[in-house]
């Protein structure tokens, strides 16, 4: 395996066009047989995903990930973003990038927790670029929904003080494995401020806006959730596995496991059955 990096930059009308966003990718030592676009979850960035990045090169799917605004080592200020539609841009560029560089390389869209959002909402415009499309804890719904009133005021704030922190996450609920937590605590990447009311607000309009448009959604997909994650709503893995129009799709509930899937002491069997559902779907690209 070898690894490369730099740095991309969205263009045209993007709210984020000429930000330079930090990319890294993680190749097989010879021709991959399908490239991964790997889109990370809200505080984290592309390097806590190297031991997915590894056991995928080593299976010859390489994969292109990228820090998303405001997260990592890409420009922006964490916890705040414009607009969503920040993050597609930046994996648009990921992809017009992997489109150059591995020209006819079935490309699969991997997305965690608000990366699934992400995902999810780049298929709504763009999956004909993609094979396939892989959602692990997908942030499609709330595990504790706001009350209209407290909508409302997120509305205001997001308006009045959009850079205003109004909520804070859990780190202990992102995995049951006490290191990963402590490292993920320790690491000077992860943001663990408060997420600002603009950005709260464009998650739930992009949650809102995956939700109605589920249907558009064909492509082959596989939605992995580990039923105990209290950050991400199981039951909004399984709304969108029940109203994406594909007819090939796939849920898999894994009974106890936390938030990050990939990071759970069950992360070797679940990465095995991610880059095996790909391989087997590669053959229908």
């Amino acid at each position: 395996m070898t690894k490369n990096e730099g740095h991309l930059s969205p263009e045209g009308r993007s709210v984020i066009a000429n930000a330079r966003l930090y990319w890294q990718a993680w190749l097989p030592n010879c021709s991959p047989n399908a490239i991964i676009l790997l889109a990370h979850g809200y505080a984290e960035h592309s390097g806590r995903y190297d031991h997915v990045g590894a056991y995928c090169a080593d299976r010859r799917l390489a994969v292109l990930a990228i820090d998303h605004w405001g997260h990592g080592k890409s420009d922006g200020q964490p916890g705040f973003v414009p607009r969503f539609s920040a993050y597609i841009d930046g994996m648009t560029a990921l992809r017009a990038m992997a489109d150059r560089v591995f020209p006819g390389i079935p490309k699969i869209l991997v997305g965690h927790s608000m990366g699934g959002l992400i995902a999810s909402s780049v298929l709504l415009g763009q999956q004909q670029y993609f094979a396939g499309c892989v959602l692990s804890g997908p942030a499609i719904m709330a595990t504790e929904p706001p009350s209209a009133a407290m909508q409302t005021i997120s509305r205001l704030l997001s308006a009045a003080a959009p850079k205003l922190g109004v909520l804070a996450l859990d780190a202990t609920r992102i995995s049951r494995d006490p290191k990963v937590v402590q490292a993920y605590l320790a690491d000077p990447l992860v943001y663990n401020g408060k997420l600002s009311a603009r950005l709260a607000v464009e998650m739930f309009d992009a949650m809102e806006r995956v939700r109605t448009n589920a249907g558009k959604i064909a492509l082959p997909v596989m939605v992995l959730h580990g039923d105990a994650d209290s950050l991400a709503a199981p039951v909004g893995s399984q709304f969108l596995y029940d109203h994406v129009s594909s007819d090939d799709k796939q849920l898999r509930l894994y009974p106890g496991l936390f938030h990050e899937i990939f990071n759970e002491p069950e992360q070797l069997s679940i990465l095995e059955e991610m880059a095996d559902w790909i391989t087997a779907h590669l053959g229908k690209a």
